[in-house]
């Protein structure tokens, strides 16, 4: 065991967490820009420092235990702190003003706790969200209306991938039977929406007759038709309420697929505001 390992160091907790996001010790390395080896043996180190076996070795891939799950939450806990503390004092002063387009699916589930702690740490920083599907949102990007956009990746929206979001058919807990009903009853978001054909391509590939029972392009009109019990809809699993019922394969209903989330910038966004929160989305949405 290395002698200069500390339990908790910020460094090698660091490495723990890339390990847990990337899925594999060789991915991990790409992310944290150290070699496979070191990162093994520091994760083995800290495992050894502790006493407790963090993460479960396979063939292709490392899982948590449930003792590097306990750690990994307190882990990232402890490194944002870091992250805000270092902000704080070497970037107390940033001011201006940041307009980012984001979809309603994303800005309800994904952004609250990413623009708390912008907010927190950059107060004199003002933020306006503009939520609009993503083809609404490239062309704003490209006028220059807005400084930044994440959303789901669409035609001539050209952005850095953050992450994967699975897609998945969701229903309100008392209508869980409304998924036999054929035609199929779904609420889902107006034409142009990546999600929207992903679902309807799924259900003609499945040969599952349907009938598009309400179309909108605000996710609360797509979750009050479910919650009425009047249709399924297909959401970003981050988006379903977590009293919805989740449907899929056991019910009938085919995979859906991915969405791709992506973050792009306007020619306007090269500034500090703008730098500062892409950082933080990129931080709290490749996890």
């Amino acid at each position: 065991m290395p002698n200069e390992i500390k339990a908790l160091d910020l460094d090698v907790l660091s490495m723990m967490v890339a390990v847990a996001d990337a899925g594999t010790i060789s991915g991990a390395a790409k992310l944290v820009h150290r070699s496979q080896s070191a990162v093994s043996m520091q994760i083995r180190a800290l495992e050894a420092v502790l006493g407790k076996t963090l993460f479960v070795r396979h063939p292709r891939s490392v899982v948590p235990t449930q003792e590097g799950e306990v750690l990994l939450t307190y882990a990232r806990r402890m490194l944002a702190l870091r992250d805000e503390a270092w902000a704080a004092v070497v970037r107390p002063d940033v001011t201006g003003r940041v307009v980012i387009g984001v979809p309603d699916d994303y800005a309800s589930s994904l952004f609250p706790p990413i623009l708390k702690k912008f907010s927190a740490t950059y107060p004199k920083v003002e933020i306006q969200v503009i939520g609009l599907p993503s083809m609404a949102l490239q062309p704003m990007l490209k006028e220059g209306t807005v400084d930044l956009v994440c959303a789901t990746r669409v035609k001539g929206l050209h952005g850095e991938f953050l992450r994967h979001e699975p897609m998945v058919w969701a229903a309100a807990p008392g209508a869980t039977d409304i998924w036999r009903e054929r035609p199929l009853p779904i609420a889902v978001f107006l034409p142009g929406s990546v999600a929207r054909e992903k679902a309807i391509r799924s259900l003609e590939q499945a040969r599952i007759p349907y009938r598009t029972s309400y179309e909108s392009p605000s996710l609360l009109g797509l979750l009050t038709m479910a919650e009425a019990g009047l249709a399924v809809t297909p959401l970003a699993q981050c988006a379903v309420p977590s009293h919805f019922t989740l449907l899929g394969q056991a019910h009938g209903l085919p995979e859906i697929g991915n969405l791709e989330v992506v973050l792009a910038r306007s020619a306007a966004s090269n500034r500090p505001p703008c730098e500062f929160l892409a950082e933080r989305i990129v931080a709290e949405l490749r996890r």
